[in-house]
């Protein structure tokens, strides 16, 4: 069985099932191992009695420690199952767990159904789940601008990027990136506590999207089947505070019409952040659900690429 095919079978099984409640309530989610990880080097190293260069260097010493036993792991797995004539099987079903295409959708229309009915305290509640700005006081508008940003920008990190790595490395492969991306969620921020102790992990993070976030930002562009999307992905993703995001933003931006990203509060602040396509209108509810369409359209034609891919080498 190839990596493609092993692959598809792993992203068909997640999304018809997900990673199910009940599941999680026996032995919770593989990234929650992850995380639990990371803390407890976090609470052990993270001290800011001292200087910003040991900082760091904790930080990544707790990164590689993270990624070589996550990866390590999921070698052994690996190499266990090569020996099952079932093993393939098996293994796509644990890369279908790093996989996140149903759960984004998902938590996306949690936040639209209540929109759609006029309820903006739940759909603010629903929002404060997947965005880390304050939501207590955003309009219907700003809380549909930060969804489809975060619909925008968790394709690139949930899907397309667990998928290239898993193409190209299988189990490994995608293990090391969700050991990357989850210790980058967990202290590669940019505060006083994180500045120096995930700088290392920010910056991996970064390296590992680079590929994948364009790609995403291109299947958006050319899913929708508008020159304009391309157009202000090419023109305005570089203007995003970071490297990787402003691309399947922008592409989504121009494919909708939208403009995305712009002024917003962390922590009681005010972050300035820069309009992507200025000149398109302010999104809706209405623009959630046709963000929602353009990414699963945008999922099946990925699928449809990796299929011919598959179906063409077979022919070599």
């Amino acid at each position: 069985m190839t990596a493609i095919n092993i692959v598809l079978l792993a992203w068909a099984i997640e999304a018809l099932f997900g990673w199910p409640d009940w599941l999680y309530q026996e032995i919770k989610h593989p990234v929650v191992w992850i995380g639990a990880f990371i803390s407890k080097f976090d609470r052990m190293w993270n001290h800011p009695n001292v200087s910003h260069q040991a900082r760091y260097m904790a930080g990544a010493t707790t990164s590689i420690i993270a990624i070589t036993s996550t990866t390590g792991l999921a070698c052994m797995i690996s190499f266990l199952l090569s020996y099952s004539p079932l093993g393939w099987i098996i293994e796509a079903i644990f890369i279908s767990s790093l996989i996140a295409s149903r759960s984004l959708y998902m938590h996306i229309h949690k936040v639209l159904l209540p929109l759609k009915n006029d309820d903006i305290p739940a759909a603010r509640i629903a929002v404060s789940q997947i965005v880390g700005r304050e939501t207590s006081q955003l309009t219907a508008s700003e809380i549909s601008r930060a969804s489809l940003e975060s619909l925008a920008e968790n394709t690139s990190d949930g899907v397309v990027a667990p998928l290239f790595w898993a193409v190209l490395f299988g189990l490994p492969g995608i293990a090391a990136y969700k050991a990357i991306n989850t210790l980058d969620s967990m202290i590669g921020h940019k505060s006083e506590k994180y500045h120096a102790f995930g700088g290392f992990a920010a910056r991996l993070d970064d390296i590992v999207n680079l590929l994948p976030a364009r790609i995403t930002g291109l299947v958006f562009a050319l899913t929708s089947l508008k020159l304009q999307a391309l157009k202000i992905m090419l023109q305005d993703a570089s203007k995003h505070r970071s490297p990787n995001a402003g691309w399947p933003e922008a592409a989504m931006a121009g494919a909708l019409n939208i403009n995305l990203s712009g002024p917003r509060i962390y922590n009681n602040k005010q972050v300035d952040e820069p309009v992507l396509n200025v000149e398109g209108h302010s999104p809706s509810p209405d623009d959630i659900q046709r963000g929602l369409i353009l990414y699963i359209k945008s999922m099946l034609v990925i699928a449809t690429l990796l299929a011919a891919i598959q179906f063409w080498s077979l022919w070599q």
